[in-house]
């Protein structure tokens, strides 16, 4: 994208951000400031917290959790206990090889090595704070069940939330609901705070040793994504509205560095008429994706990007999610988009067909020679790895899906102990930053269960590195 664009946009978004700052008042003092209440910032919290450090976070909407809370398919890591209990072998030099193939090799070699051989030992640390995530399976781009969840296959993102922000409480840890962080502070060309505005106008500074940005990425700034990636115009968004780059902005406001910003991912299974987001847990269990044709047209578990267009390239720009009772009752996450409304039901394949305006002989062909794979063990249409199961026990449901704007890969530009770089590659004293709101890690394409894996791996690293300058 054109760098005078993009520096119009930062200059016009950074002036909108600062728009009504007023003079401080009632100044707050703390050891380290955290921006944003995600997954990302929990964890910084709490690391920073045991490092002995006195911890504030601001959050500029009215609850915790950001885009975690909507996360729903799990995290991935290699070599847990876990995993180690339900005989499943594997491996972190796996995980990192899946890592680098799905990013198209993009990826910052460095944060991904650090991202796949610490996994096991988040998703350990997650289990001694209380989680439940005794249920492994797969998500797309990955060699292995290694996708952790809880039990039955419910979401997980607000799970592991609410864990982190019990934790949180228990230690402390200040969290300020409506407070938007406006700037960054630099005094003597070191970080030292950051100045917030609350719901009522109030402004005031937050003085600190150490700030850290876990804001999340931009996926719910329709008009920067689409300067961006002009093909994104017009696509929806799985986001929620805080996702707006704000942090972004804030730190390339004191000379922070970004990368892969134009990495932009669109998630496959989002409903059209409401943006809600089918985890690709479902596809990892055994549903299929057919067209309005009645026919399968992609391997459902390619990644994010292959799956994407493929759905693109199908009449109407739209897919339909097709699976039986028995992936019912392995993901318990489902029985909510039945109580939604999402699903379309029949109790044979020929009656959901009909339901769905499709040709029943057609769709129940499609299904006969995909349980034929599963039986073989060999996809010859589409060399579909992961066939867990067989369609055949009704009631049958399909959902309707197609693209949507899901996670930006691109963002501010971090090292090994996720402190932040400024453009000439130093780093910046006192700013740190975990989670969505960074860039490198997942190269030009993330896997599906990667980015709850980074928020818990970097936020721990940041919340450390915080603690120990």
């Amino acid at each position: 994208m054109n760098k005078k664009l993009i520096t119009l946009l930062i200059v016009v978004m950074v002036t909108t951000i600062f728009a009504g700052c007023s003079s401080n008042s009632q100044d707050v003092t703390t050891d380290v400031v955290i921006i944003g209440s995600g997954g990302a910032g929990l964890a910084a919290a709490i690391e920073a917290r045991d490092a002995g450090k006195e911890v504030i976070v601001v959050e500029m909407m009215n609850v915790v959790g950001g885009n975690t809370l909507r996360a729903t398919g799990g995290l991935n890591a290699a070599g847990t206990s876990v995993q180690k209990a339900l005989g499943i072998e594997d491996s972190a030099e796996l995980h990192f090889e899946d890592t680098m193939k799905g990013g198209y090799y993009k990826n910052n070699e460095e944060l991904v090595r650090i991202l796949t051989s610490q996994a096991a030992d988040g998703v350990e640390w997650l289990i001694s704070l209380g989680a439940d995530l005794s249920n492994v399976g797969r998500m797309g781009g990955s060699s292995q069940d290694r996708t952790h969840r809880p039990t039955g296959g419910a979401p997980v993102g607000p799970h592991i939330i609410q864990v982190l922000r019990e934790n949180a409480q228990a230690k402390g840890i200040e969290i300020r609901l409506e407070t938007k962080a406006t700037e960054i502070l630099v005094k003597d060309n070191k970080v030292v705070g950051i100045k917030v505005e609350e719901k009522d106008g109030k402004v005031y500074n937050i003085k600190a040793d150490a700030v850290i940005i876990a804001t999340g990425g931009f996926g719910a700034n329709l008009e920067l994504f689409a300067q961006l990636n002009p093909n994104l115009d017009g696509f929806g968004t799985t986001n929620h509205a805080g996702a707006n780059g704000s942090g972004i902005l804030m730190a390339q406001a004191i000379g922070a560095a970004v990368i892969d910003m134009e990495e932009i991912q669109t998630h496959p299974t989002v409903v059209p008429s409401n943006g809600y987001m089918i985890t690709e847990a479902v596809r990892g269990n055994g549903a299929i994706l057919i067209n309005r044709n009645g026919e399968r047209f992609v391997n459902e578990l390619e990644t994010r990007d292959v799956v994407s267009s493929a759905i693109l390239a199908q009449e109407g720009k739209t897919a339909f999610l097709v699976f039986d009772n028995t992936v019912k009752e392995s993901l318990s996450a489902i029985e909510n988009y039945i109580r939604m409304g999402l699903t379309v039901e029949g109790n044979t394949i020929e009656e959901l067909a009909a339901n769905l305006g499709i040709d029943p002989a057609a769709l129940s062909s499609t299904v006969e020679k995909y349980n034929e794979f599963v039986l073989t063990g060999v996809d010859e249409d589409f060399s579909r790895g992961d066939m867990p199961r067989a369609l055949k026990e009704g009631s049958f449901y399909a959902i309707e899906v197609g693209p949507a704007v899901h996670h930006t890969m691109g963002g501010l530009l971090i090292n090994s102990q996720a402190q932040v770089l400024d453009t000439e590659g130093k780093v910046i004293p006192g700013l740190y930053a975990a989670g969505e709101v960074t860039g490198g890690i997942h190269g030009a394409n993330r896997l599906g269960g990667n980015a709850l894996t980074d928020l818990i791996v970097f936020g721990r690293i940041a919340g450390k590195s915080a603690g120990n300058q």
